[in-house]
């Protein structure tokens, strides 16, 4: 990796508006080491060496008061986990000024911080017996996390996965008994099983001499570059490795501790027991793998259900945990990785699937007791929109279905109670192709009606208070939801009569969103058609105390993925944007998700170089559909869409006066070379394999383009960014500067990919705003 940003030119890159100074300036340069890949050493039997399963490691009571803190203004609470009563529930709040491990009554005022430790917590799970919490943190802010465990009143803190150096961990479902959690540890895919006398802190893989990564050198793979095609013929199955798995059987008592993945493994689920007395199970190893997650058991334990694959592919795997034999492979959507669950008594299973189709949909099938699917059928779907977030009712009488609907969230319950097993497709059982097929075929008349499926019950509506669902959880016989909305923070909210929701007295109420003065900004939907005919879609956030028709300094900012989408809820960044007066567009470019997986899929291979052009025809209808002026135009954009802004202003330099790009790849060669593997696997589908498609690539990468670069530009990085290392903004504002042009760089330390810190967060806001406003108020 290249060495901190503030030393590449002899001047200092980072940022310094007024009165807020500068993310480390007087820092020293932390030093980054060479890091190389090895070769593995030979394991005795010829396999390759294999890595321990993961220890238990003991921490220190770190919970906080029973009382609330002094909180921010403005805080956010996401991701709920209720206890099994349904009258607590666990939660992620940032109100300390990082995301933290809390718990609170739905109904009343009081709150316990469970963990006050600096890394920032990004997923909670209750244990179905009450006994423990479950949650994931990420040390330093970076892409590697932990997965930890603590009693309910914050004793008995431990680290379960994820402590060993170089590993990170992923956390799965409970057994529905509580005796266990699933765990997925990921191991460096490029450096060899550590021994004891390894150092301590050692670095992950990373190319040595400029050359790719090992796990890439003489790679065939499979990758395809698929053209826009509809996703609607039940076509031929997707091709699949079947699982790797050793012959740990779940739950035996007195098992041994099954070896872990080595060298090239990448992956392995495990089975966990927080109180420590039972050995980690091995559930299954994936080889150089994007993901893996263990998203349900059944009751008695005898099948697992398994979400793997790339994004853009992604699989549900049923595991027959008594021999580790898979039965069933069905392609399921991106998005949220709860893709679905088995009823209770596992002659059900429900997924949240695209499988052969435009929009997800909640896809079923009959199980025989070996796991075998004995048809399939749909038993909702919408047309024209994505089933997002699925939550099955522990009991199996219900479903909770969350669609979107161009951006807006619209949640039902839907009747399972009386759910049938159709026998139509009855042949296809065992046979993984044939699933695939069948689930094209099953139940396209009840897809285009926009009903239930005949095999499921009525469906009620819940009405929302703001637009947009993000997670959906149990909490006893009701249900708890997270919300978002354009004019509120993340908040959560219970179902107390089963169909009003109310919010949660400890989540910011809507008035407390910004501070007083000017309140939130409602977005507009704008319509944008791409030169080639795509309809385009995006959200329009008009600066306060402008007229109607008054031109106005307009920024376009582009989101990640590429398959997120730009979704109506309040974004603190463009609050400040248009508290200076310049007007934001949010548009959705071809790859966003939401649109259907033809328009997800529009920008692979060569038709990325439409998606550029798209950046540039959401500009122009900014213009002439809305009050932008052209004359005073911005790009901006995080991630995929960092990219995008790098790529806007060298494909586009005379359309935008200045561009800010926030964790953005600059050259994708060198983005594949020094990025997480588990990333490059799914980034390879996206953009093109880093051997097959070097020219491609190297076409595509806005370094490529320098020399066209006019427009001054940010770039703002997180210090502990693994995901697109630093180094992507690094070489883009060295270059620029060496071009004569105007480019600086912030650093922001102790990040990582996302900003999770408060006082990072504003001093990115205010920086960004502060070189926007410079660059577009004359």
């Amino acid at each position: 990796m290249a060495a901190d940003a503030r030393n590449l030119t002899g001047e200092p890159l980072a940022v310094r508006p007024p009165d807020v100074g500068t993310a480390g300036a007087e820092r020293p340069t932390t030093a980054h080491p060479q890091r190389t890949a090895h070769p593995p050493p030979p394991a005795p039997d010829g396999r390759t060496a294999a890595f321990a399963a993961p220890a238990r490691v003991a921490l220190p009571n770190a919970s906080g008061p029973r009382e609330a803190t002094t909180r921010l203004i403005a805080h956010g609470c996401w991701y709920p986990s209720a206890d099994p009563a349904g009258t607590q529930v666990a939660f992620i709040c940032d109100r300390g000024g990082v995301p933290q491990l809390w718990t609170g009554p739905v109904d009343g005022e009081a709150v316990h911080l469970l963990d006050d430790g600096p890394d920032p917590v990004t997923e909670v799970s209750w244990s179905p017996d009450g006994r423990w919490i479950a949650y994931t943190t990420a040390p330093g802010g970076g892409e590697h996390t932990r997965v930890l465990c603590v009693r309910p009143d914050g004793s008995d803190r431990h680290i379960l996965a994820g402590a060993e150096p170089g590993s990170s961990a992923h956390l799965g479902c409970w057994a529905h008994d509580g005796s266990a959690v699933a765990v997925t540890v990921a191991v460096p895919t490029a450096v060899p099983a550590p021994d004891a006398t390894a150092e301590a802190g050692s670095t992950g893989p990373a190319p040595a001499d400029g050359l790719l990564p090992a796990p890439w050198q003489g790679r065939t793979g499979d990758t395809q570059l698929l053209g826009p095609a509809p996703h609607t013929a039940p076509g031929p199955g997707l091709l699949s490795p079947l699982l790797t798995v050793e012959t740990t059987v779940i739950g035996a008592p007195g098992g041994r501790t099954a070896p872990a993945a080595g060298f090239g493994d990448g992956l392995s689920a495990y089975l966990i027991d927080p109180d420590g007395v039972a050995a980690p199970a091995l559930l299954a190893v994936e080889k150089d793998a994007a993901t893996l997650r263990v998203c349900d058991l059944s009751r008695d334990g005898a099948l697992a259900l398994l979400r793997r694959g790339p994004r853009g592919r992604r699989e549900a795997v049923v595991l027959r945990t008594a021999d580790l034999v898979t039965t069933c492979v069905m392609p399921v959507a991106d998005g949220d990785p709860w893709i679905g669950s088995f009823s209770p008594r596992a002659d059900t299973l429900w997924l949240r699937s695209n499988a052969h189709r435009e929009f997800a949909v909640l896809l079923a099938a009959g199980l025989d007791p070996e796991g075998r699917p004995h048809g399939w059928w749909v038993g909702a779907s919408r047309d024209g929109s994505d089933l997002e977030l699925l939550r099955c009712a522990r009991d199996g009488s219900s479903a909770v279905l969350a669609w979107n609907v161009r951006g807006v969230s619209e949640v039902e319950v839907l009747d399972t109670s009386t759910a049938g097993r159709p026998g139509a497709d009855a042949g296809a059982s065992g046979r993984l192709g044939r699933d695939r097929e069948a689930a094209g075929r099953l139940g396209r008349d009840r897809e285009a009606s926009g009903r239930p499926g005949a095999d499921t019950g009525p469906s009620r509506p819940v009405s929302l208070p703001h637009e947009v669902v993000t997670r959906i959880t149990d909490a006893g016989p009701r249900l708890v939801l997270a919300l978002s909305g354009s004019r509120r923070r993340p908040g959560i909210w219970w179902l107390p009569d089963g169909a009003t929701p109310v919010r949660t007295p400890w989540s910011s109420r809507d008035e407390d969103a910004v501070p007083p003065g000017r309140p939130p900004v409602r977005p507009v939907p704008l319509r944008p058609t791409a030169r080639d005919g795509l309809p385009l879609n995006g959200w329009y956030y008009r600066a306060p105390g402008r007229g109607p028709g008054e031109p106005a300094p307009c920024v376009i900012h582009l989101h990640g993925g590429p398959e997120d989408q730009e979704r109506p809820v309040l974004n603190p960044l463009y609050h400040e944007i248009l508290g200076r007066g310049l007007d934001v567009f949010a548009p959705d470019v071809r790859g966003s998700s939401g649109y259907g997986r033809s328009f997800v899929d529009a920008d692979l291979g060569r038709g990325r170089f439409a998606a550029l052009d798209d950046v540039a025809d959401c500009a122009a209808h900014a213009v002439l559909a809305g009050p932008a002026d052209p004359a005073r135009l911005a790009v901006m954009g995080r991630s995929y869409g960092g990219y995008l802004t790098f790529a806007s202003l060298v494909w586009h330099p005379d359309l935008f006066r200045t561009g800010v790009a926030v964790c953005g790849m600059s050259d994708l060669a060198t983005f594949f070379e020094g990025t997480e593997p588990w990333i490059a696997q799914s980034a390879a589908h996206k953009y093109g394999h880093p051997e097959r498609d070097r020219e491609l690539l190297r076409a595509l990468s806005p370094m490529s383009r320098i020399d066209a670069l006019r427009a001054p530009v940010l770039a703002v990085h997180g210090e502990h960014d693994t995901n697109v290392p630093p180094g992507e903004s690094e070489q883009f504002v060295r270059a620029a500067r060496e071009r004569g042009v105007t480019a600086e760089m912030l650093t922001l330390l102790d990040e990582g990919h996302e900003f999770l810190r408060a006082d990072n967060r504003r001093l990115f806001r205010r920086a960004a705003a502060d070189w926007l406003q410079r660059h577009l108020s004359t």
